[in-house]
């Protein structure tokens, strides 16, 4: 059964130590359902880190959770049923063919066998891969590549979608559609959850949290973040509210 609260991610105080180093510091926030959420940073800044303790991949040293109703110290295997999650390294079998791989993926998620023919005929329609499912994936464009992996995350119709660098690349013009595509499931109701190098991007997000050494810097609106950061720069962009905010922490 789904979670009916409207918010499917609650996040309080929640750190993760590495022997005596910090990687998340006691940070906190939450996510509304439907809601495109944008979690952004450096290199370094805690975004992996904190999506793998949210995935129910690892557990946290202290603080609270909740991913879609589900502890996470203590419910990750339900957590990991109720999310998709698409990672930047493209993470499906390359030997395998589009078709293989998407029933391989119902197999994994545990779909009923009944849905099979409908999941996959659904997938193949989504990502405009039908002229293409019996190639070896491996020979397939970058950006059809994501769209195959972008599919196969959402083979059980998860609650939320993590997408970490979901974009890394591909063309402009593939961006633009997948963006487009994120914005269709997020009316649908699917909750996204995304971290990207790109700001322009980012500004798609409904809400965003830059994070820094493991501790959240800003929060808000992409516009309210670049209106408080940048309040001298009429013409600022959330790329330069970044930099502003990535140095300050940083000096």
């Amino acid at each position: 059964m789904k979670n009916s609260n409207p918010e499917v991610v609650v996040v309080k105080d929640l750190e993760k130590r590495f022997g005596p180093f910090v990687a998340v510091n006691q940070i906190s926030f939450s996510v509304a359902r439907g809601e495109i959420f944008g979690f952004l940073g450096p290199n370094g800044a805690g975004k992996s880190t904190t999506i793998r303790m949210l995935c129910g991949i690892i557990t946290p040293s202290s603080g609270y959770g909740r991913v879609a109703g589900y502890d996470i110290f203590t419910e990750a295997e339900e957590i990991k049923k109720s999310i998709g999650y698409m990672s930047q390294k493209f993470s499906l079998y390359s030997d395998l063919t589009p078709y293989e791989n998407i029933r391989f993926y119902l197999g994994i998620y545990n779909v009923s066998p009944g849905k099979w023919k409908e999941r996959t005929e659904w997938v193949l329609e989504l990502t405009r891969l039908h002229d293409v499912q019996n190639r070896l994936t491996r020979e397939l464009p970058p950006g059809w590549r994501q769209r195959l992996a972008l599919g196969c995350a959402l083979l059980h119709q998860p609650e939320i979608l993590f997408l970490d660098e979901p974009t890394s690349g591909v063309d402009p013009i593939t961006r633009r559609h997948f963006w487009e595509f994120i914005g269709q499931l997020s009316e649908q109701g699917t909750t996204i959850f995304v971290t990207t190098h790109y700001m322009d991007e980012a500004e798609n997000c409904r809400r965003v949290i830059l994070i820094n050494e493991g501790r959240i810097v800003a929060e808000g609106p992409p516009t309210k973040i670049i209106n408080d950061t940048c309040p001298e720069l009429p013409q600022a962009s959330l790329n330069d509210a970044f930099i502003h905010l990535m140095t300050r922490r940083n000096n």
